[in-house]
C-alpha cells in the first residue's frame, strides 16, 4: 500500500551527517492534512482518500466547495489531491495527516508544477546548437531547417520554439533524511520542482 501528503516546498538548506558530510536538502511544510473524502470501489470504482492542505477564507469558497469541506468538519482547503492506493480502512473523514506519516530514510516520489520560462527558442528550450555568428551567414539561433513540411503541416514532436516549463513533473526515489514533527517539515535529500511556496505531492517511492 502506498502512503502520500501534500506540502509546500519552502526552499533549500543543507545538512551535516554525522560522519562530517554535507547534503544538500529541500525543506518541505508536509501538512497538516485533512481528510475531505473516502472513495471506494464500490461507488467510485476506485479506492482513495482527497485530502486538503493550507486553509483559505471561508469568502473565497464558492457553495459547493463549502458544503464538501465542511461534511469533513473542515474548512475550505487551497490544496486538494487523491491519493489512491492507500488502505482506506487506516483513515476517516476528517483526520489530521501529519509529517509523521513519513520516517528517516523512507524514499519518496516528489511532484510539483516545474518553473515557468514563457516563450524560447529551440537553443534554450531543445538545446540545440547555434549557427555561426559572423561573415554574413544568416543564420544564427533560428530553428534551422523545416524539412519537407508537407500540405503546410507541421509534424507532431517537431522541434520548435514555444512555451517552456509549468509542467508536473516528478522527482522519484529521493531520500528522507530528516522529519520535525513539531512543525510538520520534511528534509528531503536533493531538489525537486517548482519556485519557492509552491505545492508539492509526496508519496511512498514506486521504485523498489
Amino acid at each position: 500500500m502506498t502512503k502520500g501528503i501534500l506540502g509546500k516546498k519552502l526552499g533549500m538548506t543543507q545538512v551535516f551527517t554525522p560522519e562530517g558530510l554535507v547534503v544538500p536538502v529541500t525543506v518541505i511544510q508536509a501538512g497538516p492534512n485533512t481528510v475531505l473524502q473516502k472513495k471506494d470501489a464500490e461507488n467510485d470504482g476506485y479506492e482513495a482518500i482527497q485530502i486538503g492542505f493550507d486553509e483559505k477564507k471561508e469568502q473565497r469558497a464558492n457553495k459547493p466547495e463549502l458544503g464538501h469541506v465542511k461534511k469533513a468538519g473542515a474548512t475550505p482547503k487551497r490544496y486538494i489531491k487523491e491519493i489512491r492506493g492507500v488502505d482506506i480502512a487506516g483513515y476517516e473523514v476528517g483526520q489530521e495527516i501529519k509529517a509523521d506519516l513519513f520516517s528517516e530514510g523512507e524514499f519518496v516520489d516528489v511532484t510539483g508544477i516545474s518553473k515557468g520560462k514563457g516563450f524560447q527558442g529551440v537553443i534554450k528550450r531543445h538545446n540545440q546548437s547555434r549557427g555561426p555568428m559572423t561573415h554574413g551567414s544568416r543564420y544564427h539561433r533560428g530553428p534551422g531547417s523545416m524539412g519537407s513540411i508537407q500540405a503546410n503541416r507541421v509534424p507532431k514532436g517537431k522541434k520548435l520554439p514555444g512555451h517552456m516549463g509549468k509542467e508536473t513533473v516528478t522527482i522519484q526515489k529521493l531520500e528522507v533524511v530528516k522529519v520535525d514533527v513539531e512543525r510538520n517539515v520534511l528534509l528531503i535529500k536533493g531538489s525537486i520542482p517548482g519556485p519557492k511556496n509552491s505545492y508539492v505531492t509526496v508519496k511512498a517511492t514506486v521504485k523498489k
